[in-house]
């Protein structure tokens, strides 16, 4: 390998770097502070030649790390707080040359495997040549104590990673781009990755998590794609149906809106972009419907679920069919309870029905139906599947039936290597009834990957709170079943729950009717603190959790309360609270820095996203086990599970000591702390106060305004989705329909 491993100089080209009036070298003693999104370092550079001692450098850099010689142009300034620094404008980077400058390199964390004892021994062993024997010759690593077959693997693919993650990193701020996203770029394609970047950068916003369109478009302009070009207006489509789904749940655009937000995004012509639809529909890549433009994924996934559900319908069981009313009997003396009219009515229906639905709010005898059916069915011997969206929902299903429950993902088995299930339609579950619970949760790509996977047999029963936020994923896949009057339905409201005195259950079902919180007396589940000001709200918050929470319920503030807000951003956000709550809860421990962010030891953190190689999926909740800096790794335990994550992968995690009501769903915690206030006012609606109060087991503190409270249950205005779902349901159901 070459010893120059990088030259970068800033945004404003060489044409800076020339007007530089000085020029400098040394060695980097330490990187101070880097700024992952942007490249721009903080170092301390011991300098070759005269001067001995050192210096402060500034200026952006792809990557830099303790012991790598350097070369910079720039300037001497002297900073009002920090005194004089060098403003470097183009920095090199060299590899070390000599031996204690090569041991500190291997001891900075750039490779993993190598920490500051095995960089010593790795030095002492070949001295000047260790960089050659890594890069050429990394068999011979082994004759290092403490460096095997594996290590040595792992040793050369972190050093071949990141060499090559360097290059992109110079190619990606040549545009402008900060350097987060450059590992990520790189395992996605791999050597590839310049080339793919070149030909087509808007696939990053398509095939990268965490680079969206905006960057990639940064990126394509920069590169000389033309502003006007079909390349540029067929990805601004692509992006604009992505975001609908994303962030407002649309399965389809309508195409005047489509047209109309698209040429806002990218400011080029009408004409152009309605040249490039048709372009994307004649390439098969949208689909146009009667005016509705959608994603080929989500057009397909809506029609399959649809035909999932009359295929079911279509075929009959394989046992022989049960006779309903004795075995509700039958069921009541094993369980020793007496069934309630909706109770029966929904398990006659489950019985008797290939698909059926059940929904109701806390309280109402959902949990006992699911038990009754698992007696019913296990009674027969047939293999029953239990499942639910969240790793959560699944545990409370398996304790309240004594049974085996999973998530969905884990279900269908993801396989890695395939990048698909293992269970579908051509390898269906082996089962004979499946019960899906939390089902408002249930987006629509998840439920055609579920339906696709059940046998013709099967028996579904479909179990959710529609009054429940919708799924988070594009859909509303409860709703539009229940709409459809295709599949029975039974919609319990009488509460059954021994805590009926319980205000948690009362006050939920309050706001689901349109009525004002009950204000509690004395000792209580629920409380509300009616307080008006941002900055007190959150000194309240902060005061319950750490103090008088712990104090006179007993709860654990880390394992067992949970903060929920409406929102993200803004002084009562999850970020805001979550920046205090981790000071107040755990301000010191092993840390590392990415993004800005600090993760320490015991953090509470969630994952964001579905990864599937880890087998962690969005809204998953750990916490932070170990910070290790050798293998610049953070290990996170999910439900008793550890799960590595390398640095570069922090940015799918955010800490959850508060998180979004949205986020929540599926979830049920000992306590929890629900905040609203008027700040929130686009947010607040009925449903979201409802689920927010319904994820509390054992307690609920509403902390915010009466009038937030107030236009919460007033406004109960649910935003539709665009969704087709419905329609081609009663399509399929004709003259079969329920009504």
């Amino acid at each position: 390998m070459a010893d120059k491993l990088s030259e970068q100089a800033n945004s404003s080209g060489s044409g800076v770097a020339d007007e530089a009036r000085d020029q400098i070298s040394g060695s980097v003693v330490s990187v101070v502070f880097r700024n992952d999104e942007n490249g721009y370092t903080v170092c301390t550079i011991k300098p070759h030649g005269g001067r001995s001692e050192p210096f402060t450098l500034v200026g952006s850099c792809a990557a830099i790390w303790e012991g790598e010689e350097i070369s910079a142009a720039g300037n001497w300034i002297n900073h009002p707080q920090h005194g004089k620094q060098f403003q470097a404008t183009a920095i090199t980077c060299v590899t070390p040359s000599s031996a204690e400058g090569i041991r500190r390199f291997l001891a900075s964390g750039m490779i993993h495997g190598i920490g500051k004892e095995l960089a010593k021994r790795i030095v002492a062993r070949f001295g000047t040549e260790t960089i050659n024997v890594i890069d050429r010759e990394s068999k011979r690593l082994e004759e290092v104590e403490g460096i095997g077959k594996r290590r040595r693997q792992q040793i050369k693919e972190s050093w071949t990673e990141q060499r090559s993650v360097r290059d992109i990193m110079i190619f990606l701020q040549s545009h402008g781009i900060g350097t987060a996203q450059a590992a990520r770029i790189y395992r996605q394609y791999g050597p590839d990755a310049i080339a793919v970047v070149k030909k087509n950068p808007y696939r990053l916003c398509n095939e990268v998590w965490g680079i969206g369109f905006k960057t990639a478009d940064v990126i394509a302009l920069s590169a000389g794609v033309p502003r006007d070009s079909q390349q540029r207006a067929c990805a601004g489509l692509a992006y604009m149906l992505q975001m609908q789904a994303d962030e407002e749940g649309h399965c389809f655009c309508l195409e005047a809106d489509l047209v109309l937000h698209t040429q806002e995004l990218l400011d080029i012509s009408v004409e152009i972009i309605t040249e490039a639809l048709v372009h994307e529909v004649e390439n098969g890549r949208v689909v146009r419907e009667e005016g509705r433009i959608y994603l080929r994924s989500l057009y397909t996934a809506e029609c399959q679920v649809a035909e999932g559900i009359d295929f079911l319908l279509r075929h009959e069981v394989r046992y022989r069919p049960i006779e309903a009313e004795r075995a509700l009997e039958w069921a009541e003396g094993k369980m020793r309870i007496n069934l309630a009219e909706g109770q029966r009515a929904a398990l006659l229906a489950a019985l008797q029905s290939k698909v059926s639905v059940i929904t109701g709010g806390p309280g109402v005898g959902k949990t006992t139906i699911i038990r009754a059916l698992t007696e019913i069915f296990g009674a027969r011997r047939l293999e029953i599947a239990l499942a639910a969206p969240t790793g959560r929902a699944a545990k409370r299903m398996s304790e309240s039936t004594n049974r085996t429950a999973l998530t969905i993902h884990r279900l269908l088995k993801y396989n890695p290597h395939e990048h698909a299930f293992e269970h579908d339609a051509d390898n269906p579950i082996e089962a004979d009834v499946f019960v899906l619970d939390e089902m408002s949760m249930v987006d629509v790509r998840l439920m055609n990957s579920f339906l696709q996977a059940l046998p013709p047999f099967a028996t579904l029963v479909l179990v959710g709170d529609i009054d429940q936020l919708p799924s988070v994923g594009p859909g509303n896949v409860l709703r539009d079943i229940i709409d459809s009057g295709v599949i029975p339905c039974t919609k319990l409201d009488t509460i059954f729950r021994q805590d009926i005195t319980g205000m948690i259950v009362r006050n939920a079902h309050r706001v689901n009717r349109g009525m004002m919180l009950e204000k509690s007396e004395g000792e209580s589940d629920f409380y509300f603190i009616d307080t008006a000001e941002p900055e007190t709200i959150a000194a309240r918050v902060i005061d319950l959790i750490t103090k008088r929470i712990p104090q006179r319920f007993g709860f654990d503030p880390l394992e067992d309360v949970q903060v929920l807000t409406p929102m993200r951003r803004s002084l009562l956000g999850t970020e805001s609270l979550n920046l205090a709550l981790q000071e107040a809860l755990n301000p010191v421990g092993a840390t590392v820095v990415r993004g800005g962010v600090t993760f320490r030891v015991r953090d509470r953190v969630m994952q964001m996203r579905n990864n599937y190689d880890k087998d962690v999926f969005n809204g998953d909740i750990g916490f932070v086990k170990a910070v290790d800096s050798d293998e610049r790794e953070v290990v996170v335990v999910f439900d008793g599970r550890p799960v590595r994550y390398e640095y570069s992968d922090l940015d799918e995690l955010v800490h959850a000591y508060a998180s979004t009501i949205h986020k929540s769903q599926g979830s049920e915690y000992p306590a929890v702390v629900l905040v609203l206030h008027t700040q929130h006012f686009k947010l607040l609606q009925r449903n979201l106060l409802y689920t927010g109060i319904t994820r509390g087991r054992k307690l609920v503190c509403v902390v915010g305004s009466q009038q937030a409270v107030r236009m919460a249950v007033r406004n109960n205005q649910v935003v539709e989705r665009r969704t087709g779902l419905r329609e081609r349901l009663r399509v399929i159901g004709g003259s079969n329909k329920v009504v």
